[in-house]
């Protein structure tokens, strides 16, 4: 089973980690990230770096992909990569994703997809993800939804939002933490993106503490958005529940189930 982890360095990331590597605006990524890139030829991983190519990057990755030329969706180049590293006879595949966003909504909702993508490739994969973020706001760095949808962080998570939200089996996502007016948005967001792919979210809230009352609008609204749609909520506590019922969100035109 998975489970949120905070590593000190580069050095602890471990099979199917995807973490979040917050840098200053002026750091260089590669040089940063150079510890987990040298480990790729240690431990007999192919290493691809996702961004604009530079010397530093081919010293490192014999495969560099810019999001901007891409014919396709970059997850679907990822899996090409990583079914060529199984034909080539490396142990995995490790990348070092270095996401920018332009501040437009069209940018968020384009590196959140990628970044949910990425989650669920290094989850039912095995392969190691490093995602470096400039240190900033919206619009210059890591967008709000950066440090929800990593599992793994570098030094220690963004203190907001104060939840997370990671694949956990085939199945379905854990959503741990408390959903507050801080995080509604990204809540939101995630929601969304993740019931453009499937018809039925699964989320165990096993370690969900609380939805507050901007969390449970949140929930309701991204449910409601796309028709024929539904979030199932396992797991979910005695609070969470009768906050639920007492709020009137417990309504057959809202499709959302919640479970013990």
């Amino acid at each position: 089973m998975r489970a949120t982890r905070t590593l000190a360095t580069l050095d602890e990331v471990g099979a199917g980690d995807h973490v979040l590597q917050v840098l200053d605006v002026a750091d260089d990524v590669v040089d940063c990230s150079r510890a987990f890139l040298a480990d790729g030829a240690l431990f007999g991983d192919k290493v691809l770096i996702i961004g604009s190519a530079s010397r530093a990057s081919a010293a490192f990755a014999p495969v560099v992909l810019d999001p901007a030329r891409l014919d396709g969706s970059l997850i679907s180049a990822v899996r090409r990569e990583a079914a060529s590293a199984e034909r080539e006879g490396y142990r995995s595949l490790r990348v070092l994703h270095q996401a920018t966003c332009d501040g437009s909504a069209g940018s968020a909702e384009r590196l959140l997809r990628s970044e949910l993508d990425l989650e669920e490739f290094a989850a039912d994969s095995g392969a190691l993800v490093v995602c470096a973020y400039p240190r900033g706001d919206g619009g210059a760095g890591a967008p709000e939804h950066a440090g929800c949808v990593h599992p793994h962080h570098l030094g220690s998570r963004p203190a907001s939002p104060a939840f997370q939200v990671y694949r956990t089996g085939k199945d379905g996502w854990t959503v741990s933490g408390v959903v507050d007016a801080d995080g509604a948005s990204a809540f939101a967001a995630v929601l969304g993106t993740l019931l453009e792919q499937t018809a039925t979210v699964r989320l165990l809230c096993h370690g969900l503490d609380f939805l507050d009352a901007a969390g449970m609008s949140a929930l309701a609204d991204a449910a409601r958005r796309l028709p024929d749609r539904k979030v199932v909520l396992e797991g979910t506590n005695e609070t969470v529940r009768l906050a639920w019922e007492l709020s009137g969100f417990a309504d057959p035109s809202i499709p959302v189930v919640m479970a013990p």
